[in-house]
């Protein structure tokens, strides 16, 4: 036999929150791997052009830097899951 388990609305609302939640953080990561894309781009552009080398390097350093942050919650996201 099967059980049927009955939540509460409550507990419906918690999860579609949760949900939505989910569905931001996928957002913001891929806001996160654009982001370091981008920074790591103009770093070099800026560096390897020798307009302003130094501020070139940070800003590489600063976009890999980013890419790392962005990997590790990739490799282990919070969990949105209320029970």
């Amino acid at each position: 036999m099967h059980s049927v388990v009955q939540l509460s609305p409550l507990t419906d609302f918690a999860n579609l929150i949760a949900q939505y939640f989910a569905e931001i953080w996928g957002f913001l990561i891929f806001l996160g791997n654009i982001s370091a894309f981008m920074v790591v781009l103009v770093g070099a552009i800026l560096w390897l052009t020798d307009v302003n080398a130094k501020r070139g390097k940070g800003l590489v350093f600063g976009g890999v830097l980013l890419a790392v942050v962005v990997q590790y919650f990739v490799f282990y996201p919070p969990i949105f899951m209320f029970s």
